[in-house]
This record gives C-alpha cells, structure tokens and sequence, in this order.
C-alpha cells in the first residue's frame, strides 16, 4: 500500500499522531544510538531540524527520549519545561515493555505531575518507543 492509499484510508502518520505542524520549533533531549530513525525522520520531514537542548529559542514541543538509568525523569521533565512555550507539549518517549531500558508507567504517573505535568494521552511510536504526551494543566501557569 502506498503512502497516498494509506493517507487515503485515514491512516495517520507518526508525525500526525504527534500533532506537529510545520515550521514547529521542537526541542530533542536524550538521543542516543537507540532512538527510532525513522520516527525521527517523519518528524523533521514535516518541521524541519530539531534543536537541541542548549537552544535559546523558545521551543512548541519537546522530544525527549527516556530510558530506564537515564537519570532522574523528575529533573529532565522540568529541564524540558524551561523553553517550552506555555501551551507547548512535551513527548516523552520511553522503551516498550520488554525492551532494554524499559520505563514503568508509575515512575511516568509520579514525576510527570510533580513537574506540573499531566499525561493527556499515549501513542505507539515505532517498534520500541512508546510516546507519553504531557502538558501544563490547563489554567495552570507556569513561573
């Protein structure tokens, strides 16, 4: 099936599920030799170059790739929420269940909302990454 039969029949595409738009500025954290190159590739065909982590720029999504011994998730969450735009979102990204630096759910359920996040929604992002979609509460301002 081609790309234009499966846009035809409604299939999303990695870079649709995750909601970016063109001329996006997205922010990348934690890559590494084992994130998805072809989640990657879709996503900077429809934005453009990723910026990474020392940018200046304020960014409208940050993705960031998280692995089990990875450090804190606490202190990157917040590390991420330090350019992002106030109705930006953050993806994070972690291993399915089974792979090599796999992430539990709970440690996701308990630091995203200590870094004044909420989950909103999860997508399969390729064979071995799953995406977490976190953003600010709505009405919450961030200081």
């Amino acid at each position: 099936m081609s790309a234009t039969a499966g846009q035809a029949d409604g299939v999303r595409s990695l870079a649709d599920r995750f909601g970016f738009e063109p001329n996006m500025v997205v922010m990348e954290m934690g890559y590494d030799d084992d994130v998805d190159e072809d989640l990657r590739d879709g996503l900077t065909e429809r934005v453009g170059e990723l910026v990474d982590e020392d940018t200046d720029e304020v960014v409208d999504a940050v993705l960031l790739w998280y692995r089990d011994g990875d450090g804190d998730l606490f202190e990157l969450l917040t590390d991420a929420l330090g350019p992002l735009a106030d109705n930006g979102v953050v993806w994070l990204l972690t291993p399915k269940a089974g792979r090599d630096g796999h992430v539990e759910p709970s440690e996701i359920s308990e630091s995203a909302p200590t870094a004044g996040l909420q989950q909103t929604s999860t997508v399969n992002a390729g064979k071995d990454w799953t995406g977490a979609r976190l953003v600010s509460p709505r009405g919450a301002k961030r200081k």
